[in-house]
C-alpha cells in the first residue's frame, strides 16, 4: 500500500507541475474570501481518487474537494490533492500532496510529496519515517529560545477571536524564530525531519494533518491538540513538536473553544 501511495502522489505532483505558473483567471475560484480552489486541485484529486478506487474499491475516501466517498470499511484514505493552494497560485514552491491511510481509526501510513522541492516523505506505523531513503528523527532542542517554530492562520481570521495572532506574538518573543510556510503538511514534515522544532495551528482539517502527524510520531516526536489530548486529526487544532518543547509551546497558546470551530480551515 505504501508503494502505491507514493506512486500516486508522484503522479499527482507531475500533474500539478504541468499547471504551475500557467493558471488563468478562469482556472481559480473561491470557496471563501481567501480560500481558493484551482483546476489543479480538482484534477489532482480526481487522479488520486480514481487510482484508489481502481486499486482498493472497497475502501472509504475522504478528500478535500469532496471527490471521495464514505463506505463501510475499516480503511479510509485521507487526501489533500494540493496543500498550499495560495502558495501554488502565487508561484511559491511550498506546496504538496498529502495522502494518508487510516485503519480502524488509526493512521497507518502517509505520504507527503512536494514536487518543486523534490522531496517525498513517507511513513508506516511502527516502521519509521523517511525522506526518500533517509530515516528521519526530530530535533533535540529543549528550550524555546533555541527553537525554530512554524504556524499558520485561518482563512476566517478576522471573524474569530481564536485567530492565532496573540499566540504568534507571544511565541515570536520566546522562540529563536517563527516561520509561516503556508502548508501545514510541509510544516509537519519539517518537524519530523528536525528542520523545525515545533508547529501549532488552529482550524485545520484531517487532510492537512493525517500523514504529517504520523511522520512526527514515527520520527520520535509528539503530537496533541492544544489541550494536550489526542483529538488532533479531526479536532481542528494541533501542536506537533520534538517532544522536549511541547509543553513550552502549549503554555503560550490560548485555549481553543469548541464554540470557535468553523468549517473554514487555515492556509
Amino acid at each position: 500500500m505504501l508503494d502505491f501511495a507514493i506512486h500516486v502522489a508522484v503522479q499527482a505532483g507531475e500533474l500539478l507541475l504541468g499547471h504551475f505558473e500557467k493558471l488563468g483567471k478562469s482556472d481559480v475560484s473561491f470557496k471563501g474570501k481567501r480560500n481558493l480552489v484551482t483546476v489543479a486541485d480538482r484534477e489532482s484529486e480526481e487522479l488520486i481518487v480514481r487510482r484508489i478506487r481502481e486499486e482498493y474499491p472497497d475502501h472509504s475516501i475522504l478528500a478535500e474537494e469532496g471527490g471521495g466517498d464514505e463506505k463501510q470499511s475499516p480503511y479510509q484514505w485521507i487526501v489533500d490533492p494540493l496543500d498550499g493552494t495560495i502558495n501554488y497560485t502565487h508561484g511559491h514552491p511550498f506546496f504538496c500532496i498529502s495522502i494518508a491511510l487510516v485503519r480502524d481509526g488509526e493512521v497507518v501510513l502517509g505520504v507527503i510529496h512536494a514536487p518543486l522541492l523534490r522531496e517525498t516523505y513517507h511513513v508506516q506505523l511502527g516502521k519509521g519515517a523517511y525522506l526518500g531513503e533517509r530515516r528521519l528523527s526530530v530535533s533535540d532542542t529543549d528550550t524555546l529560545i533555541n527553537s525554530l517554530l512554524a504556524t499558520g492562520f485561518a482563512y476566517v481570521r478576522e471573524e474569530t477571536q481564536s485567530n492565532n495572532l496573540a499566540n504568534f506574538g507571544r511565541l515570536s518573543l520566546e522562540a529563536r524564530g517563527v516561520r509561516r510556510y503556508g502548508s501545514a503538511a510541509i510544516d509537519l514534515a519539517y518537524v519530523a525531519a528536525g528542520r523545525l522544532d515545533g508547529f501549532w495551528e488552529l482550524y485545520l482539517a484531517p487532510w492537512d494533518v493525517a500523514a504529517g502527524s504520523l511522520l512526527i510520531t514515527e520520527a520520535g516526536g509528539k503530537v496533541t491538540d492544544i489541550s494536550g489530548g489526542t483529538d488532533y486529526i479531526y479536532g481542528q487544532n494541533i501542536i506537533a513538536s520534538n517532544g522536549k518543547i511541547h509543553d513550552l509551546i502549549a503554555d503560550n497558546l490560548d485555549p481553543f473553544s469548541k464554540s470557535d470551530r468553523t468549517e473554514s480551515q487555515g492556509d
